[in-house]
């Protein structure tokens, strides 16, 4: 059973401050303690933990690799803390920085057209925003919410659904003219297919043959790191590539990309989440007021533009 007298939030002040000033005196003095006192909170957290957080010498103080890893880790759950008293205490509005994952394409067209209106909505938080295609360790790198689409794999992450996305086979009206516009799927095999190289690539494009899905390879000469520079090569004309609808329904639209194959679409569709770490009546009012601003405006951007259904 738990002990009572264990003060958490004390011990990682306690240490954080040290790790901070550098020492145990200045740590010591800004938290009105004595130097003996604060040693002997840190000895208790060790042996607590059943782990060395620092080597101590007469001179010099040394963090280990775990007690580095429990410092960034302590440091979030007490400015976590702090802002869930703050906000309890005067009722104020979600303040602080939200640190935000998404890819490439998801980030270049859904996401940042949607900050302005955030910030407006909350002018006290902050956000910081990672593209990438790489899919990301939160703990890791610290980040408190991630957009990702396609199946989730097992985690300790908690997903909120935003919606889901088609794909299509898209190429730009110059290639098509140099190199002919395929209408069958067997076509496909003189054309250039590109694709990414980020490890959720797909290697084969499903299309419905006979009430059939068959699989056609991705095979040509060019491979792109995320999915935004793949779409500025398929619009460059090299080749043609499958994409998701959220991606490149726009320039369909304004007729820079054309859908081919349409008839053979099988019409497959990738999830899109918000994943992030904590039970959601727990969370930072920072990082809720993020989430439920994406479930309602993500959501309604990409319905607007007819490409997801909830």
């Amino acid at each position: 059973m738990p002990r009572n007298d264990i003060n958490r939030s004390g011990e990682m002040e306690a240490f954080v401050r040290i790790v901070e000033c550098g020492g145990f005196s200045a740590a010591a003095r800004q938290l009105d303690m004595t130097p003996s006192a604060i040693s002997k909170l840190v000895l208790r957290l060790e042996a607590r933990l059943g782990a060395r957080l620092l080597h101590r010498s007469t001179r010099k103080l040394q963090v280990t690799a775990e007690g580095s890893a429990f410092f960034e880790r302590s440091q979030r759950v007490l400015a976590d803390l702090g802002e869930a008293e703050r906000a309890a205490a005067s009722g104020a509005a979600p303040s602080g920085r939200v640190s935000v994952n998404a890819s490439m394409p998801f980030g270049h067209h859904v996401l940042l057209p949607l900050v302005p209106d955030f910030l407006a909505l909350h002018p006290q938080v902050s956000l910081d925003i990672a593209l990438t295609d790489r899919v990301v360790d939160l703990m890791d790198e610290r980040t408190d919410v991630a957009v990702r689409w396609g199946r989730l794999p097992d985690s300790g992450l908690v997903a909120r659904r935003l919606g889901d996305t088609g794909q299509a086979i898209v190429a730009a009206p110059a290639y098509l003219a140099r190199h002919g516009t395929p209408q069958t799927p067997r076509a496909l095999m003189a054309h250039n297919r590109i694709g990414p190289t980020y490890r959720r690539n797909v290697p084969d494009w499903p299309l419905c043959i006979d009430g059939k899905v068959a699989q056609v390879p991705v095979a040509g000469n060019l491979r792109a790191s995320d999915g935004e520079a793949l779409r500025l090569l398929v619009l460059a004309g090299v080749g043609l590539a499958r994409m998701s609808r959220h991606h490149v329904q726009a320039d369909i639209d304004a007729g820079r990309l054309v859908a081919v194959l349409e008839d053979f679409n099988p019409n497959d569709r990738e999830p899109i989440h918000a994943v992030y770490l904590g039970k959601p009546g727990q969370l930072p009012a920072r990082v809720r007021v993020l989430l439920d601003f994406l479930g309602e405006r993500v959501t309604q951007a990409v319905l607007d533009a007819g490409h997801v259904g909830a």
